[in-house]
Formats: structure tokens, C-alpha cells, sequence
């Protein structure tokens, strides 16, 4: 293994010992197309699909409450999940507006305060929070996959089959179609014939978000090392910290649901496919494109590795073997980060000392 490294490292000084050349505008407007259309796009499409998947069976089982329908309802919202993780690395756009991100997912929660708040709503019951549309203008801890997931998945989720009172299904259905209208906002806006899609396949000196091919490719690259960054420092070391450091299964995300490694595998799956649908090889010089592969190698290798991972909890993370697996999804991710952020952006001429990274 350090064999391996020591040669990797020596084939990186040798390739940024060369010039990296100039930018080819049309190539790069190609990666630009190819990650509109080849992935950001269809993945917003399938988010807003499997969110109103989510909305029509909540209704069903809100309808006719039995554990049967729970059991659905509760399938609809893994699968909402894992829709959600595959695009939630892309923090640009329609998304950062009026607070969807959050709204989607208020995580990390450090206070507790959307477990508070939801708790304090079943105490008592306000029919304000029903209201899907209204919903929007609530807390934003209160209206996402987090609260839901509480509902559906939280202490005695099986009341909610045998509940006299309807306001937890009904609270469960608002915020269902909460999350359904605002990935129907993002598909809209990514479908729009002159929306942000355009600005981003046609940067030029008067777009108002890519004034050319460099800033547009620098913002791909960042997007995925800033997707590396999440998953490792706001996803897994949230409960992971090291192997001297306290144990904290339950402040992984979707914990309740144990749906964290299934969360978890989403994002880098979603930042693998991300990377590969833009072909980076396509604007490096032929003898550094193996470059590109790498990395795609490395998020490939992590994103096996969490989907085979069993969900955390305080006994596996004393384990060795469990532990093990982690610290090699965090080498791989690691490993992608830099070859993501020195190399391919060395390669693609960001120039020498740039760097998207905090602190690697």
C-alpha cells in the first residue's frame, strides 16, 4: 500500500510538472451540458416523482389507517430518501432559495430543536401545520424529511394506526406534500427553456452566473469536492469521530428510520454518478484523463462499501471489523477529495495554489 501511494504521488508531480493547457471552451461547455442533462435534471425529476409517491400513500393511509399501509407509507419515504441523497450534495441554484434546502432537511440539528418542536405540536395539536401550503411559512425544522420522519418512524410510530385523533397523520400528509411542492419548484426550474439550465450549459460575459468556461468548470469541481465534505464532515463524523472519540449513533441522520447508511450510500452514489455524467476526461489533456477515472473509482469504492453497511449503532461502533469499513469509506472519500480538487482542478488549469478544500 505505501508502495502504491509513494507511486501515485510521484505520477501527480510529474504530470503538474507539465503545463496544463488552456480550456477549450466547447469541450467545456459539453461537461457543463452533460451534468445539466445527463444528471441534475433526471435526478430532480425523480425526486419530485418519488415525493409525490410519498404524498399519494400518506393519503391512502391517512384515509384508512392499518399497519399494512404503514408499512407502505414507510417504504415510499426510504425511497424518498435515497432520491433526496443522490442530488443533495448540489447546494447551487433554485435550492438555495427561499430556504429549500432546510426545508427539505433541517440536519445537522445540534439543539434538538425540530424534535422539540414536532413534539410540542403532538402535545398540541396546531391545525396550521396541515395545511401543505401554509406549511412553508412554519419553522423550517418542522416541514421536512426529519419531521416526517419522527412521525412515521419516532416513538410508538405504530399509535398512529390506532389514533383517535388524525392530526399526526394529517401533520405527517402536510409535510409530505411540503417536500413534493418544493421538488416540484426545482424541477420546474431546472426544465425552464431559459432558466438556470441555459445559464449553466452557456457561460459568457453576460450570464449572469458563469462569465466563462473556467468559472463554470471551477464550479462543477467544487460542487463535488464540497459533496465529498459533507458526507464525511456534516454526515459521517457527525456520530463517527474516531475511535477514541464518544460513540453517538443517534445523532446520525435518519436514525429513527434506519435509513442512515441508505442516506449515506444516496449521496456518493448520487456525487459518482454526478462525476461520471459530466466527463471531466473530456476537457484534460489524453495522459492526465486517467486522472478523472480515479476519482471516479474512489467515490465508486465508497459508495459499494455504504451500501453494504449495516445502520450504526453503539455496539458496531466498538467493533473493529464495523470500524474498519468506515475508515475505508473515509480513505476512498478522502483519496476522491484530492484528486478531485488538485489534480483534476491542476489539470483543467485552475492554477497552481487553488484549492476548494477547507483545510486538506
Amino acid at each position: 500500500m505505501r508502495s502504491f501511494v509513494w507511486l501515485a504521488a510521484l505520477l501527480s508531480l510529474f504530470l503538474f510538472a507539465q503545463p496544463a493547457s488552456a480550456l477549450d471552451d466547447a469541450k467545456a461547455k459539453q461537461v457543463m451540458t452533460n451534468a445539466v442533462d445527463g444528471y441534475i435534471r433526471p435526478a430532480y425529476k425523480d425526486f419530485h416523482e418519488k415525493a409525490a409517491a410519498l404524498v399519494s400513500e400518506t393519503g391512502k393511509f391517512c384515509a384508512a389507517p392499518d399497519e399494512d399501509g404503514l408499512k407502505v407509507v414507510q417504504a415510499r419515504f426510504a425511497e424518498t430518501v435515497a432520491s433526496w441523497g443522490h442530488i443533495e450534495f448540489l447546494r447551487e441554484g433554485p435550492v438555495m432559495e427561499q430556504n429549500r434546502l432546510e426545508r427539505i432537511l433541517f440536519y445537522p440539528d445540534r439543539k434538538s430543536t425540530g424534535l422539540k418542536q414536532v413534539q410540542a405540536l403532538l402535545a398540541n395539536p396546531d391545525d396550521g401545520v396541515t395545511d401543505a401550503t401554509k406549511l412553508k411559512d412554519r419553522s423550517v425544522a418542522i416541514q421536512g424529511l426529519g419531521a416526517f420522519e419522527f412521525l412515521f418512524h419516532g416513538a410508538y410510530p405504530e399509535a398512529i394506526v390506532s389514533e383517535n385523533d388524525p392530526f399526526r397523520c394529517r401533520y405527517g400528509l402536510a409535510i409530505a406534500g411540503n417536500v413534493e411542492i418544493i421538488a416540484g419548484e426545482l424541477q420546474v426550474a431546472w426544465d425552464a427553456p431559459d432558466g438556470i439550465a441555459k445559464d449553466w450549459k452557456n457561460p459568457s460575459a453576460n450570464n449572469p452566473i458563469y462569465r466563462d468556461s473556467k468559472e463554470a468548470v471551477s464550479a462543477l469541481i467544487g460542487i463535488a469536492v464540497h459533496g465529498v465534505e459533507m458526507v464525511r464532515d456534516q454526515r459521517i463524523k457527525h456520530f463517527y469521530k474516531g475511535r477514541d472519540a464518544k460513540v453517538s449513533p443517534k445523532l446520525a441522520v435518519y436514525w429513527r428510520s434506519g435509513l442512515t447508511m441508505t442516506a449515506l450510500a444516496a449521496n456518493v452514489d448520487g456525487l459518482a454518478k454526478f462525476w461520471k455524467a459530466a466527463d471531466f476526461g473530456a476537457i484534460m489533456d489524453p495522459d492526465m484523463g486517467s486522472l478523472a477515472d480515479s476519482a471516479d473509482f474512489d467515490l465508486r469504492a465508497a459508495a459499494d462499501a455504504l451500501d453494504k453497511m449495516e445502520q450504526p449503532t453503539a455496539e458496531r461502533l466498538k467493533d473493529d471489523t464495523y470500524l474498519k469499513k468506515i475508515d475505508f469509506i473515509e480513505f476512498n472519500l478522502r483519496d476522491a477529495m484530492i484528486r478531485i480538487d488538485k489534480d483534476v482542478g491542476g489539470a483543467v488549469g485552475l492554477g497552481a495554489g487553488f484549492s476548494f478544500a477547507d483545510g486538506d
